[in-house]
């Protein structure tokens, strides 16, 4: 399909979103929220797509909100503004809600809300040219609707240090902090993404989304909620056909069904 703000491709079962404003360093406004809420919607039903990339073309990857958008918000109404965040909301949490593994490919400067999409993804991997900033205190706003992304990516810790300090990080210092994954020197950033992305389709399509599951419901349980909910995920997982063909493929000593 056609996009106005992005492009999306898909082979080999790889689907690569990217961010395709270079000229306003791919800062993003209610259109392309639409498109990115759009594209991810249909990539999580998409069974034949094991992996997405979420990349950006030109020099940045996301500057954060797009200036002009901004600018009409100033007079918006409360209602308004809440229609309007909604948007970014709801792209957020289709990006964080894919059941496919999700790499962020950073190749340049990801500042605010582009920060989001970042910590929204399962795994980041940055230039050593790339930088990072959570600066919406620079300017009397705060990182609300990408927040819970960050919050669960950083933990508490690190998430109050950076929203109050509007900090600019080098790759490094990211890295360091928990916002990124791996830093590679920027002529190696693609064979980095598709050293990872070959080593994700090794494993089991299905043991990734239940591993994603598993990560994202845990943490909110009791002990004993979690205890039954384990137990149970385990229990329907090994009698699943993936499980089987699996631990059939370990014992045969061959590769399972799902490399080929």
């Amino acid at each position: 399909m056609h996009y106005q703000t992005l492009t999306l491709t898909i082979d080999n079962r790889i689907a690569r979103l990217t961010l395709n404003r270079p000229e306003v360093h791919n800062a993003f406004n209610e259109v392309m929220l639409a498109e990115i809420l759009e594209v991810c919607t249909n990539i999580a039903q998409n069974k034949d797509v094991r992996i997405l990339i979420f990349a950006g073309n030109g020099k940045s990857f996301s500057a954060g909100a797009d200036l002009n958008w901004m600018r009409k918000m100033i007079n918006y109404t409360y209602e308004e503004n809440f229609a309007d965040s909604m948007v970014l909301a709801k792209a957020m949490n289709a990006l964080y809600s894919i059941p496919q593994p999700t790499i962020a490919r950073v190749q340049g400067a990801a500042i605010g809300g582009g920060m989001g999409f970042v910590t929204g993804c399962d795994i980041a991997i940055a230039s050593d040219k790339a930088i990072f900033s959570l600066s919406e205190v620079k300017i009397g706003l705060i990182p609300a609707c990408i927040g819970p992304y960050v919050i669960r990516k950083v933990g508490p810790g690190k998430a109050r240090e950076f929203f109050i300090t509007g900090e600019r990080m080098t790759p490094e210092r990211a890295l360091n902090a928990g916002f990124i994954n791996q830093v590679v020197p920027h002529d190696e950033l693609d064979q980095a993404v598709d050293d990872l992305t070959a080593r994700l389709l090794s494993s089991g399509p299905e043991a990734i989304a239940y591993a994603k599951e598993l990560i994202d419901r845990v943490p909110g349980m009791t002990w004993d909620e979690a205890k039954r909910y384990t137990a149970d995920m385990i229990a329907r997982i090994r009698i699943g056909d993936e499980a089987q063909e699996g631990c059939a493929a370990f014992l045969e000593k061959r590769k399972p069904g799902w490399i080929n």
